[in-house]
């Protein structure tokens, strides 16, 4: 008995449609009458069809099924096709390079813009300014909280913005103390669930309610008599 593996087969142009669907196609090319050749391809279009059943609704559905047939037969069918035919160039073009900046950015945890913003600001001085450090160092302590999940040092913050300026630019110690509660982690408490007692506390599961509640009935046995409570009163039965 003779295997015979995919592997040893010809290579399927497109996957999705399956062998038979490439061999149905191939076939194509066999037939030398040209007329009847696209009677058969119009019928391979059809079952081609058939296996998306949810897309011929599609404006350019028909126009899609002739591509994929020529692509199918290796762009070497001749049939007569009411689109254009389509050429192995207009499926080949090659995607034009993308430019990337050769600039190598120092500090990527804080961003480009950060030492492009400090680098302005440099040899500058009035209050603006020195508002905008300042929005500037906070912003960079949220980026490096961001980056290595911790709060930074605030040294290392001067040491950068300093390094980023040129050297021109300097920020005292004590005024970046006072952004560290800025950028505080706030920790949002998740609202207790199930019952709460007075004063808002909610109520430990497992603990038994010593005092029972209106309706509800509470049964003890004793010998063969049974009482239960009711509404705050007291009966007994016998069986």
């Amino acid at each position: 008995m003779k295997k015979n593996y995919n592997y040893t087969r010809c290579k399927l142009f497109l996957p999705e449609y399956g062998r038979h669907i490439h061999e149905m196609v191939a076939s194509l090319l066999e037939i030398e009458d040209r007329r009847e050749r696209t009677r058969q391809a119009k019928a391979v279009i059809a079952v081609m069809g058939n296996l998306n059943p949810l897309l011929r609704d599609t404006a350019d559905f028909t126009h899609k099924l002739w591509d994929h047939l020529f692509i199918m037969s290796d762009f070497q069918l001749d049939v007569d096709s009411p689109y254009p035919r389509p050429s192995r160039q207009d499926l080949t073009i090659t995607p034009r390079r993308m430019h990337y900046s050769p600039r190598r950015i120092p500090f990527k945890h804080y961003g480009r813009y950060v030492g492009e913003m400090i680098r302005s600001l440099a040899g500058k001085s009035s209050p603006e300014v020195g508002r905008t450090v300042d929005n500037l160092a906070r912003y960079m302590r949220a980026k490096s909280y961001e980056y290595n999940q911790e709060h930074p040092n605030n040294e290392v913050i001067i040491k950068d913005i300093k390094q980023m300026s040129g050297g021109n630019i300097s920020m005292d110690e004590n005024a970046i103390n006072n952004l560290r509660s800025d950028y505080k982690q706030h920790f949002t408490a998740h609202p207790a669930k199930g019952p709460l007692r007075a004063g808002g506390r909610p109520v430990q599961k497992g603990r038994v309610n010593s005092r029972p509640r209106q309706g509800s009935y509470s049964q003890s046995h004793q010998g063969q008599h049974q009482g239960y409570t009711k509404n705050g009163r007291s009966y007994n039965s016998s069986k």
